[in-house]
């Protein structure tokens, strides 16, 4: 009996906590796709730091708990500072980006394998802990699908706009579909879709090549009632600049992506001006 009033109790304070935070931070956006391998965190990533380039303050939530790739894509070294005495996480910074991931907390090469209640409470335990202090926008990076962690972070972050990142073909349109509709579950106040992998730019000549087709995210959001954020093409500069930690639109902003995600940036910030928020 007493442990479940001290259970309700924490889950009280967290929750609280949770609140706090959240009066601090004016935009939140969760990212995520129906299917892995769309480049959701290619997207995050270069996106949040768009917006770090745009004057605003930014932070990066890597809700990805058993695949963490944020900070390897940014570069990110050391581990986040924990005061366990007063229960608060300092995130880490780099290049005018707040971020916090699981990834520099556990040993490298091992696989979290965790359940779904462990992940999501990792999840919790990031939006109530982690000091955010004032920011303009939070972007969290969710796990490709739609289970336990994007419904804990629809939950608990409150998030105003879903952006669902998908690729040209049928095969991920359709599963990017299914992730539309449980943001609108979810009850998010907007759903924008980013179409990535829109054409090969050929390093030689420049010219494009629809590798894996294109249009086919922007005529799925016109179907389904959702904004269009935006596409971006396939760049050899933007895997590189992944693979390497060093996002692109840090290291080439005139590259053809960098533009895109210019775009994109527009149009999310365009979104909160029109709504007042």
């Amino acid at each position: 009996m007493k442990a479940d009033t001290d259970r309700a109790r924490q889950m009280q304070e967290q929750s609280q906590r949770i609140d706090e935070t959240l009066k601090k931070i004016k935009h939140r956006i969760v990212v995520f796709s129906g299917k892995g391998g769309v480049g959701k965190t290619t997207v995050a990533v270069n996106l949040s730091y768009t917006l770090v380039q745009q004057k605003y303050k930014v932070g990066l939530l890597d809700a990805d708990i058993t695949g963490p790739n944020v900070p390897k894509m940014i570069g990110l070294d050391g581990v986040p500072w924990v005061d366990s005495e007063n229960k608060s996480i300092m995130p880490q910074e780099k290049n005018g980006l707040q971020v916090i991931s699981i990834a520099p907390m556990i040993p490298v090469d091992q696989p979290v394998i965790w359940r779904g209640p462990l992940r999501s409470g990792a999840i919790t335990q990031f939006l109530s802990d982690v000091v955010w202090g004032d920011l303009d926008f939070l972007v969290a990076d969710l796990p490709p699908g739609t289970g336990d962690e994007v419904l804990t972070t629809a939950q608990k972050m409150l998030p105003q706009m879903a952006i669902v990142v998908t690729t040209p073909q049928e095969i991920s349109l359709t599963d990017c579909r299914r992730a539309v509709n449980m943001a609108k579950k979810l009850n998010i106040p907007k759903t924008g879709v980013v179409e990535n992998m829109s054409g090969l730019v050929c390093p030689h000549c420049e010219k494009e090549i629809d590798l894996f087709d294109t249009g086919g995210g922007e005529k799925m959001a016109s179907e389904m009632g959702v904004a269009f954020l935006g596409r971006i093409p396939i760049e050899i500069a933007i895997r590189k600049a992944g693979d390497s930690g060093a996002p692109i639109v840090l290291t080439d902003p005139k590259s053809s992506s960098s533009k895109a995600f210019g775009t994109i940036a527009k149009n999310v910030s365009a979104f909160f001006s029109e709504n007042g928020k």
